[in-house]
């Protein structure tokens, strides 16, 4: 089974920013946002700074998968919403890491409708993500956002920009 190792926690955790692109319904990739990302144990969590109405959320919301790049590292990922427990633990996470930023940005990451609009980062096949989710259906044509037999879109390396390219898998 897949999960995050080690090196990839820590490497994600670290980056201050990271590249999402979640799938939209037919499977492709909708165009990356650069958002804040912080670690809570052995677990990565995103928030949108617009809360449930940011248009990445919303993608992402009705996929609940999608791309993700940080810190070097480039997976496939699942957006699942996180027990109501850990707000308290990742609004601290947020605080700590991005103080440096102000209140002006902080606050609004810590609020009601950022913490409505929490996911935690999962990669395929991690033993501790929630059952009641599949991990791809596929879209249409071709397998789906996780699929290897379609179009998939790519983040550029330099750029966090995206581009088509023909998997070869």
């Amino acid at each position: 089974m897949t999960s995050w190792n080690p090196e990839e926690l820590r490497r994600i955790g670290a980056a201050d920013e990271l590249d999402i692109a979640p799938a939209r319904a037919d499977g492709t990739l909708r165009r990356s946002t650069m958002i804040w990302v912080v670690r809570v144990d052995d677990d990565l969590y995103v928030r949108s700074y617009r809360g449930p109405g940011g248009a990445w959320y919303r993608t992402a919301q009705a996929s609940h998968e999608g791309r993700i790049r940080a810190g070097g590292v480039e997976r496939d990922v699942f957006f699942d919403e996180p027990d109501y427990t850990v707000r308290g633990a990742v609004d601290v996470a947020y605080r700590t890491k991005y103080a440096r930023y102000g209140d002006t940005y902080v606050v609004p990451m810590v609020d009601d409708d950022a913490a409505a609009a929490t996911f935690r980062l999962t990669p395929p096949g991690d033993p501790g993500r929630p059952a009641q989710r599949k991990e791809s259906t596929g879209h249409g044509r071709g397998q789906g956002a996780l699929g290897r037999r379609e179009d998939v879109r790519r983040l550029r390396p330099r750029t966090g920009a995206l581009h088509r390219r023909r998997a070869l898998r």
